[in-house]
C-alpha cells in the first residue's frame, strides 16, 4: 500500500534528495478513512454511543465518503513516492514504478485471499491495486495536469458509463469484490471510471507544497465549494426542477408507466421516499432506465455531483488533520499510528469479521458498541506497534518485497542499469 514516507522516492540511497518532514496528518486522515470503512462494514447496529437516528446520520457521511477518501490518499502517496513536486525521472522513476508494480500485485492477491473468507464486505484492495497500475501513465504529470484529468473523468467518466451500461455492460449479479474487468471499469463496488477520480485528485494534491499556508487555504476554500456543488445541485435538480417525480415514475412498478400526477398525493410521497430509498441503495453506479439518475449525489453512485461531494469533503479533511497533528501531535499520536499502518489495520478488522461471522453465523451483523471496540482496538495496536517496533507488519513485508524487486529487476538488467 502506497505510504506517505518522505524517503520513498524510489532513489538509491545516494540518490536520495534533502529528507522532508513526514506529514502526519496525512496518516491522520487515512485512518479516518479505515474507521469511516470500520462504521460503513460494521453497520448501524454496532453503533453504541449515537442513537439510530444520529447513527443512520454518521453512516450516510462516512458512507462512499471514506472510500473515497482511502482513493484520494492513495493518489495522494503516489505523487510523494514519485517526488512529490517535482516528478524523478530516469533510473530513479524506473526504480518507483517498479515498486509501485510490485505493491499493485501484492496488495491484489491480499484482496483475493480476503476476499475468499466470504466476509459480507465489499473489499477494496483489489479494486486499490488496479488504481496503482491505471495511474502509471500520469505518474511524472504536474498538478495542473492532474486536476484536468480528474474534472474531465468526473465530468465524462458518469455519462460514459450510463450509456455503456445501457448498451453494453449491463450489471450482472455479484459473486465477489470484483470478478471481472467489467465489473473493475465499470459495474463492481469502487469502479475505476468513478475513483480514478479520487486518485488523480490526490496526485495532484501530492505535487503540491502542503506545508504552505496558501496551499492549505486554497484546498480548504476550494474543497468546501467544490463540496457544496455536490450538495447543492442534486437538490436543486431533483426537487425544485422536478427530477425526484420524473426518477419516480420511470423507477416505480407500481406506476406502471404512468405519470405520479395520476395517484393520489399520500400515495405519492410513498413512491418519492421509495425512490429515495433506492437512491441510497446503489453500491456502484446508478440504474440506466432514466437519464434523472444522473442528477442524484446519494454514496456510491458514481455521478459527477456524489464526485464533487467526496473530493470537497477530502479536501476539507485532509487540511484539518494537517492542522490538528501539527497542533497537538501526542492527542494525535494513535490516529496517526494507524494512518502509518493502513493495510495491516485494514486486513485485521476484514480477519476478526470472518472470525466472528464464523463462530455466530447468527449474529454476523454485531450488536451495540462493536465499532466503539474495533476502532479502540486498533488505535491501541498501532499505537503500541508504532512505539515499539515502528512500522506496521504488512506495510514492512510489502516495502521489502518492493525493494527486493528493485534489486532483482537491477540484477536482471545488467551493469548497463546499475551505477557503478
Amino acid at each position: 500500500m502506497a505510504q506517505n514516507q518522505s524517503d520513498d522516492t524510489g532513489t538509491r540511497p545516494d540518490e536520495r534528495p534533502p529528507a522532508r518532514l513526514r506529514v502526519d496528518g496525512i496518516d491522520a486522515a487515512r485512518a479516518l478513512a479505515v474507521f469511516g470503512m470500520f462504521a460503513v462494514h460494521l453497520g448501524v447496529v454496532s453503533y453504541g454511543l449515537l442513537p439510530e437516528e444520529q447513527g443512520w446520520e454518521l453512516h450516510g457521511l462516512v458512507r462512499g465518503n471514506s472510500s473515497a477518501l482511502f482513493a484520494f490518499l492513495a493518489g495522494l502517496s503516489l505523487a510523494l513516492m514519485t517526488g512529490r513536486g517535482t516528478p524523478v525521472e530516469g533510473e530513479p522513476l524506473r526504480r518507483v514504478v517498479v515498486k509501485i508494480v510490485t505493491r499493485s500485485v501484492l496488495i491484489g492477491v491480499l484482496g483475493v485471499l480476503l476476499d475468499a473468507f466470504a466476509v459480507p464486505v465489499a473489499i477494496i484492495l483489489t479494486y486499490y491495486a488496479g488504481f496503482f497500475v491505471l495511474a502509471l501513465p500520469l505518474i511524472r504529470a504536474r498538478a495542473a495536469l492532474l486536476w484536468t484529468a480528474a474534472v474531465t473523468l468526473a465530468v465524462c467518466g458518469p455519462v460514459v458509463s450510463f450509456l455503456l451500461r445501457q448498451d453494453l455492460f449491463p450489471a450482472q449479479p455479484r459473486t465477489g469484490a470484483v470478478t471481472s474487468f467489467t465489473e473493475f471499469f465499470l459495474t463492481g463496488y469502487y469502479p475505476a471510471i468513478t475513483f480514478m477520480v479520487f486518485v488523480f485528485a490526490g496526485m495532484a494534491v501530492g505535487r503540491t507544497d502542503l506545508t504552505a499556508t496558501a496551499v492549505r487555504v486554497r484546498m480548504a476554500v476550494g474543497g468546501a465549494i467544490v463540496a457544496a456543488i455536490g450538495y447543492l445541485g442534486p437538490w436543486l435538480l431533483l426537487h425544485p426542477m422536478g427530477g425526484l417525480d420524473r426518477l419516480t415514475e420511470a423507477h416505480s412498478t407500481f406506476l406502471n408507466g404512468a405519470p405520479l400526477s395520476s395517484v393520489d398525493p399520500v400515495t405519492a410521497e410513498e413512491l418519492r421516499w421509495n425512490t429515495i430509498d433506492a437512491m441510497h441503495s446503489v453500491s456502484g453506479q446508478v440504474p440506466t432506465d432514466s437519464w434523472w439518475w444522473l442528477a442524484v449525489g446519494a454514496p456510491h453512485t458514481g455521478t459527477t455531483f456524489e464526485i464533487c461531494e467526496a473530493v470537497g469533503q477530502a479536501l476539507v479533511v485532509l487540511v484539518l488533520c494537517m492542522l490538528l497533528a501539527e497542533r497537538l501531535p501526542r492527542l494525535m499520536y494513535p490516529l496517526t499510528s494507524v494512518g502509518r499502518m493502513p493495510l495491516t489495520v485494514y486486513t485485521g478488522h476484514i480477519l476478526v469479521l470472518a472470525v466472528l461471522v464464523a463462530f455466530h453465523p447468527e449474529n454476523a451483523a454485531g450488536g451495540p458498541f462493536q465499532l466503539e471496540w474495533f476502532i479502540l482496538g486498533a488505535l491501541v495496536f498501532a499505537s503500541l506497534w508504532r512505539f515499539v517496533l515502528g512500522r506496521g507488519p504488512l506495510e514492512r513485508g510489502l516495502g521489502k518485497v518492493a525493494d527486493s524487486a528493485v534489486v532483482l529487476t537491477e540484477e536482471v538488467g545488467g551493469p548497463r542499469n546499475r551505477r557503478s
